[in-house]
This record gives structure tokens, C-alpha cells and sequence, in this order.
């Protein structure tokens, strides 16, 4: 009997609880020697990603447009829906989808016929203007009046080392002249190749929106439980809002600012009114610092061809600035992010460090949904603790009443 014992004591047991624990602390090593891998061997790493998102730019970009138009379908079908009584809702998302590309190719040939011709022709009337070599020479020399002894030594040094090496670049430049242009028309069209495909995959992804969200939301509720399915669920769409909200607000009122711009400069007779509407349109859809960004190559193109409309322009930039900051901006946006100004700027630093112009102009919103995720995770261990804190400064906290 007793040998029994011994022999049930000494038999393995399955235990269901120390089994998941294994697992989970088995997937978090793997995945910190995973990350650690990633990290070491960066230039192999950052070669993977990249080859990766070319790979995947064309569902990438279709995703993205489907995800700006479809604010726009579901106006169109809400409106084919109510006003015209259209009782299909498939015939409704059809030509909701439909109109919705009609509109956006209308507005590019706009640009391509009036837009496009009328940037040309100001480049153009720009080039005149731009320093000639001789023109450079000769202010180097009045320069080197002034400072005769460092200025010749300095750019002496600097153009004796530059020719062999701008001499050594054009060469192997001439010598890989039909490579480059073989290279660069196959990626033309490579790119219009992933243009087409990205248009087709938006144009099915908005088709199949719905079925798309209700396969999500089955898959939510099958594998999570079901409060946290609710939370989850309810979670996404406030961070939809949010990130949504900004873009698409952001590229509306860049595209009327860039419109009031060409419309008063054109008033005012301001030179190249279309090139400087254009670039104060585009910079304008970075935040904060767009308006500088957008004013200052602004300035000093105006500035080389009629110096007195530059200050004309810097006037003019300063009021459709204040417009759009104050009324403007507020009225499309809201408080879409619920960022504060510092966090603001820290995104806008953060983003264009890791993606350039476009990481300026994303990192707003993203930095946005990363703050609502933390603002969440906090208020709920405080709900946990039963503490409210009443002021920042000084610092109350009091405990909730469980009665």
C-alpha cells in the first residue's frame, strides 16, 4: 500500500495553470530574442522592412485611400439613401463608391489641366531669376573685398577640392546614364503599376467595409471575453475618431487655405501666386510649424523677384494664418487630438526624425491615439485604487466612497 503511495507521489501530473504559464514565459523570450536579434543586426533588419513595405505599398496605399474616402462614400450613400430614396443599401455603397472616384479624378484633372500648366509656367518666370554662375563669381569677388584674406583662402580651398570630385561624379554620372534611365522608367512604371492595384484594392476594401468590420468584431467576440470584446471594440473606434478625424480634417483645411491663399494673392497681384498658394497648401498640413515652413521658401522666392511684394506676402501669410489658427482650423478640427502644444511639438520632433514631412504630419495623430490609449490604462487603475485626483497643483487625491 504504501509503495502505491510513494508511486502516485512520484507520477507526473499535468497541471493546466503551470502549462499556460510556460507558454506565455516561452513566447516572451522568443520574442525578446527576436527583438534583441532585430536590433543588433539593424542593416538587415531595416533592408527586411524596407523590402517589405514595397512589397506591401500597393494594400498599404489602397488601405489609406479607402480609409480617407470613405468618410465621403458614406455621406453619398446617406444621401442616396434619404434624398433619393434609393432602398438598396448595395445599390447605395455602389454609387456612393462611384461618385465618390468621380469627384477625386475631377478634382485631378482639375490639377492636371489648370493646376499643373500655371506651376510650369511660374517656374519658369522663376528661372530668370535664379543667381547665374558669373552672377556668384561676381559676389564672391565683391565679397572678397570686404574680407580679403579669409574669404579667397576659404573658397579657394573649397573649389580647388570640389572640382576633382564633381568632375570624378560626372563622370561615373555619364558613364551610368542609360542604367539610370532604364532603372527609372521601370520604376515609373512600377509605380503606376502599384497606383492601379492600390485604386482596386480601396475600391473593394470600401465595397467590403462592412462585411470587413463584422468579420472583426465575430472574431472579437469568439476569442475574447465578452466585456473585453466591448471595451476593445468601443476602444478602436474612439482611435479611429481621433486619428481619422485629424487627417482627414487636416487635408480639408489645407486644400481651403491653399485656395484663400490663390485667391488673395491673385488680387494682389503677388508674383507666382500659384507656385506660393501651392507649397503654403501642402506645408499648411503640418501643424504648427507648417505655416513657417510654408512661409519662408515663400518669402524668399517672392523676395528674388519683387522685393517689395515680400512684405506684402509676409502681411498676408501672417493674416490667413491667424484666420485659420483661430476660426478656421478649430471649426474643421475641434480638439481632434486633445494634445497639448508641448506634446504637439514633441510629436511633430519625433515624426519627421523617423519618416521625414510625412512622419511630421502623421506623428500628430498617432502620438494622439497613443496618448488616449495611456489616458485610458490610467483612469482605469485609478478606478481600481478608488482615487481621484482633484487638482494638479497643489496635489489632491481623495478616496472614492465604495458606499
Amino acid at each position: 500500500m504504501d509503495n502505491q503511495e510513494n508511486h502516485n507521489k512520484n507520477k507526473f501530473e499535468s497541471n493546466k495553470k503551470y502549462f499556460t504559464i510556460s507558454v506565455y514565459s516561452l513566447c516572451v523570450v522568443l520574442i525578446c530574442a527576436f527583438g534583441i536579434r532585430c536590433i543588433i543586426n539593424w542593416a538587415e533588419t531595416s533592408l527586411f522592412l524596407s523590402n517589405l513595405l514595397n512589397k506591401l505599398f500597393p494594400f498599404l496605399f489602397g488601405a489609406f485611400l479607402a480609409y480617407v474616402i470613405s468618410p465621403l462614400v458614406k455621406s453619398l450613400q446617406n444621401f442616396f439613401f434619404h434624398k433619393l430614396h434609393i432602398k438598396s443599401m448595395r445599390v447605395c455603397r455602389f454609387l456612393g463608391i462611384l461618385f465618390s472616384y468621380l469627384l477625386i479624378l475631377g478634382i485631378i484633372i482639375v490639377i492636371l489641366l489648370f493646376i499643373i500648366p500655371q506651376l510650369i509656367i511660374n517656374l519658369k518666370r522663376l528661372v530668370p531669376y535664379i543667381p547665374t554662375a558669373d552672377q556668384v563669381i561676381a559676389w564672391l569677388n565683391n565679397l572678397e573685398e570686404y574680407f580679403p584674406d579669409y574669404i579667397y583662402d576659404f573658397f579657394e580651398n573649397t573649389i580647388n577640392e570640389a572640382i576633382p570630385s564633381f568632375f570624378n561624379k560626372a563622370s561615373a554620372l555619364l558613364a551610368n546614364i542609360i542604367p539610370m534611365l532604364y532603372s527609372a522608367s521601370v520604376s515609373l512604371v512600377q509605380w503606376i503599376i502599384n497606383c492601379v492595384i492600390a485604386i482596386i484594392i480601396s475600391c473593394y476594401s470600401l465595397s467590403d467595409s462592412n462585411i470587413l468590420i463584422k468579420n472583426f468584431k465575430r472574431a472579437c467576440y469568439a476569442f475574447l471575453p465578452e466585456k473585453k470584446a466591448i471595451s476593445l471594440i468601443s476602444t478602436l473606434k474612439s482611435c479611429n475618431t481621433i486619428f481619422g478625424g485629424f487627417i482627414i480634417g487636416k487635408i480639408i483645411d489645407s486644400l481651403i487655405i491653399g485656395a484663400i491663399c490663390l485667391f488673395i494673392f491673385s488680387i494682389c497681384n503677388m508674383p507666382l501666386a500659384v507656385l506660393i498658394s501651392v507649397i503654403v497648401g501642402i506645408t499648411n498640413m503640418i501643424p504648427y510649424f507648417g505655416p513657417f515652413i510654408g512661409a519662408i521658401p515663400g518669402f524668399v522666392i517672392i523676395l528674388m523677384v519683387n522685393p517689395k511684394k515680400a512684405i506684402l506676402f509676409l502681411f498676408l501669410i501672417l493674416i490667413i494664418q491667424q484666420f485659420d489658427g483661430l476660426y478656421l482650423g478649430p471649426k474643421i478640427l475641434g480638439n481632434s487630438t486633445g494634445l497639448r502644444p508641448l506634446w504637439i511639438i514633441f510629436a511633430i520632433t519625433l515624426g519627421g526624425w523617423a519618416a521625414g514631412p510625412l512622419g511630421m504630419f502623421l506623428g500628430v495623430p498617432a502620438i494622439a491615439v497613443i496618448a488616449f490609449l495611456l489616458d485610458n490604462v490610467i483612469n482605469k487603475k485609478l478606478t481600481e485604487k478608488n482615487i481621484i485626483i482633484l487638482s494638479p497643483e497643489p496635489l489632491k487625491i481623495e478616496k472614492k466612497n465604495n458606499t
